[in-house]
């Protein structure tokens, strides 16, 4: 027998469980930032004690006579820029994982992505960040996809660890990865990319094997396809810290009159826009306050 106090407290061990999950909760700290800080202390220390500052000679600063930003946002991000961040946060996964947790699904072994026979140590070598990077720039040049669309397969793969309890490692990373762009690329993208448009690219694999890792994908994701805007805003960002701790600077361009005057414009029609809320805001106190004033008029008796 359930009573209400086991009922309370199995809801509030669930509302704690969402809430330390990154991909559902946008308080949540994500999991490949926490991964990196580790590398990124010791970088520093060595840097401290060589005397080193990567990074200061190349850096772009704004002065009086330029002004130079990047042309990355959280609703339009930077497409290289962002596949770099989103490889190096799965090199960070890899590199730092706890274990050796997987699935047979995933591994490169049993469901091999090439015809070229797989070493037998395979799972021992870990990849490096360019490695990956090309992987899945290769994926995302030939099915054209977008920059949300890498931000979306972080947020996918970080929840399936998460939910499954495995790790990624370099036994299955690249079918974890490829399962989860094809997932975020029909999820999010405008115009999906069909398992077959996949075989296409990776040109040994089936479509049969592409079905069935989907699926199976999907089920460890308990179908849990939504992404909150407050969760992809924080990836953003978190991804931005990351490029930022290893010094992988966004492209950086100087202000020209053009943008100015577009930036002016937008900023014009939110401060439009604000105006006419609070406008909307005051119409409703007034409202109020007649109706104060009618509660507290005097009573007359007859």
């Amino acid at each position: 027998k359930i009573t209400p106090a086991c009922h309370q407290t199995c809801r509030s061990d669930l509302d704690l469980a969402l809430e330390s999950n990154p991909s559902d909760h946008p308080r949540a700290s994500t999991i490949f930032l926490s991964k990196s800080q580790t590398d990124v202390r010791e970088k520093r220390k060595s840097n401290h004690i060589n005397h080193v500052s990567p990074g200061q000679l190349t850096k772009k600063y704004s002065s009086c006579s330029t002004i130079f930003i990047d042309d990355s946002t959280v609703s339009q991000p930077n497409l290289r820029s962002t596949i770099k961040c989103v490889t190096l946060a799965i090199f960070y996964h890899i590199k730092n994982r706890d274990s050796d947790r997987s699935l047979d699904i995933f591994d490169e072994k049993s469901h091999p992505l090439t015809r070229e026979e797989v070493p037998d140590d395979y799972y021992k070598h870990d990849p490096d960040h360019k490695h990956i990077y090309r992987f899945v720039r290769t994926l995302f040049s030939a099915a054209q996809l977008t920059a949300e669309c890498a931000i979306v397969t972080l947020v996918y793969l970080e929840r399936l660890l998460t939910y499954a309890e495995i790790d990624i490692c370099p036994s299955n990373w690249k079918r974890i990865v490829l399962g989860a762009i094809l997932l975020a690329s029909k999820v999010w993208d405008d115009q999906a990319v069909w398992n077959v448009d996949y075989c296409q690219i990776l040109k040994d694999i089936t479509v049969e094997d592409m079905n069935e890792m989907e699926r199976h994908f999907l089920e460890l994701l308990q179908f849990n396809i939504n992404v909150p805007a407050s969760v992809y805003a924080k990836y953003y960002f978190d991804l931005r810290s990351l490029a930022d701790d290893n010094n992988l600077s966004f492209l950086l361009e100087p202000l020209s009159k053009e943008r100015a005057q577009k930036l002016e414009a937008i900023s014009r029609l939110c401060e439009d826009k604000y105006k006419d809320l609070s406008k909307a805001a005051m119409r409703r106190s007034f409202s109020a306050d007649n109706l104060v004033g009618i509660r507290r008029s005097n009573a007359i008796l007859s």
